[in-house]
């Protein structure tokens, strides 16, 4: 049998207003795909906007209730789900990497690492702490509360079908608030397997809906649009997030966003190399590049240039491609044949204009989304790989003098998501972490994401920060009451 579908939590059917539709209202269905051979590994109704507009409804309704439950006793929720999640990691791992391609061994560790999320936000729960502030006037007293926005919307990528649910919705719950997600639809199924374990924590009802569609744009339209939403909060590309911030304006949406990078990673003289290329290999190759805080330009100082490639070379060498399940396979296959097409555009454009394929540089013949991970020498900033985000496996290596030359060529970008730089001296760390122009950077260290830090962009990277104790606070509006006649 299929161990995908003899998953008790693999569900062929959205979660919508409290009800597990099998079907659209439209009849429309679409198919869930592996991306290492293309199989259909499930059908799921295509749902439309009387479905969207039912579950924003229903949201609507349950919400007061849920915001009037103690803090403990939401708390408990969560952490019943978190629970269920670590009770059942190996099956939610079977159905992410059927879905998204990524290795058994890395799925389980995204579906262990992000319900941190949920244990974490139960706990943020009991410390939504307002204040009490001196008044203007002996009789008065001014009175700060935190309340739940409301309604929320979420909307969720396909590199980490998990993770940025639990990072989303554990906030949201927590909060008092209650939330409508609609998942890609290149990787619902962990959405539906992980809607399914909250109904089981005692989620109530309605509180938490899953919209299967692969209409994102009217989905997208309509949580804009619809007053009853009151915040969005979306992973996924700059433009999207901006189209989002234009379509939100007119009912003044609130918005977490964590959009596009481009992350400068930044090997000075100084550095240990070995832990260096250990970071790089990370950093970069993890779920095949197909992270949004993965390095996408790696800056080596001129001095040790060509120790550090040497070193990252031997690495990248060890990696063996293949299905996410098959046993050693530490990089599985990209999303798609676009996300080829793209990693294939970059590498023509590098090497037309005189960059070196050092390793790699082809598909495997293992399978058509299988491309060897790829290193790159003489790569220079006019290159596209050095502007835009590659999204998968090619590691473009760039030499520079000094600090001032590589943090101007770090920073000559749009986004601002994560940086990282290897270096032993403590003047230069404080100077060089400062001076990057991002909203996380990693020091001696290639992996940043937790649930007790603070995750999130500056410039066109996005607003907004999931993790840590800031991550409930876009979830809450602030009341001030000023008492009189005291």
């Amino acid at each position: 049998m299929n161990p995908v579908s003899s998953s008790p939590l693999f569900k062929q059917a959205a979660l919508v207003a409290g009800e597990w539709l099998a079907r659209s209202a439209s009849g429309a269905t679409f198919q869930v795909c592996d991306p290492f051979d293309g199989k259909t590994i499930a059908t799921l109704p295509d749902l439309g906007l009387e479905e969207t507009s039912r579950a924003i409804d229903a949201a609507a309704r349950v919400q007061p209730e849920w915001a009037k439950r103690t803090a403990k006793e939401r708390a408990g929720v969560l952490k019943r789900w978190f629970d269920l999640v670590i009770a059942n990691a190996d099956d939610l791992a079977t159905i992410l990497t059927a879905e998204q391609g990524k290795p058994l061994g890395e799925a389980k560790s995204e579906i262990i690492s992000n319900a941190a999320y949920l244990e974490w936000f139960a706990e943020e729960a009991k410390r939504i702490e307002g204040e009490i502030i001196p008044g203007a006037h002996p009789s008065q007293r001014i009175l700060v509360l935190k309340q739940p926005i409301g309604v929320c919307a979420a909307i969720t990528p396909w590199n980490f079908p998990n993770g940025m649910i639990t990072r989303k919705v554990g906030p949201a719950l927590a909060a008092g608030c209650t939330v409508v997600l609609k998942p890609s639809e290149l990787t619902p199924l962990s959405a539906l397997a992980l809607a399914a374990l909250a109904e089981e924590a005692g989620v109530p009802k309605c509180a938490f809906s899953v919209i299967t569609t692969t209409d994102a744009k009217s989905f997208g339209l309509e949580v804009t649009k619809n007053p009853t939403v009151a915040k969005i909060t979306f992973t996924g590309s700059t433009p999207v997030g901006r189209w989002l911030m234009r379509e939100g304006a007119d009912t003044i949406k609130r918005f977490s966003l964590e959009l596009g990078g481009n992350a400068p990673f930044i090997v000075f003289d100084d550095a240990d190399l070995d832990a260096a290329s250990d970071g790089a290999l990370v950093s970069k190759f993890r779920n095949a590049g197909q992270t949004c805080v993965c390095a996408n330009r790696i800056y080596v100082q001129q001095g040790v240039v060509e120790a550090f490639t040497e070193k990252l070379l031997s690495r990248v060498s060890t990696l063996k491609l293949g299905r996410g399940t098959e046993a050693g396979v530490t990089m599985g296959p990209l999303i798609d044949g676009r996300a080829v097409a793209k990693m294939e555009a970059h590498l023509a454009d590098a090497t037309a204009k005189g960059a070196k394929i050092l390793s790699g540089g082809r598909r495997s013949s293992l399978g058509p989304t299988l491309f060897e991970p790829t290193v790159l020498s003489g790569v220079t900033q006019d290159m596209i790989v050095t502007r835009e985000e590659t999204f998968a496996p090619l590691a473009p290596i760039i030499a520079f003098r000094d600090e001032a030359d590589v943090i101007a060529m770090a920073n000559a970008s749009e986004f601002g998501l994560a940086a990282y730089f290897y270096a032993r001296d403590m003047r230069r760390i404080f100077n060089v972490a400062e001076a990057l122009q991002s909203g996380m950077v990693g020091v001696n260290n290639g992996a940043l994401a937790n649930e007790m830090a603070p995750f999130g962009g500056i410039k066109q990277s996005g607003l907004g920060r999931e993790g840590s104790h800031h991550g409930i606070e876009g979830y809450l509006e602030l009341k001030y009451v000023a008492l009189g006649g005291l």
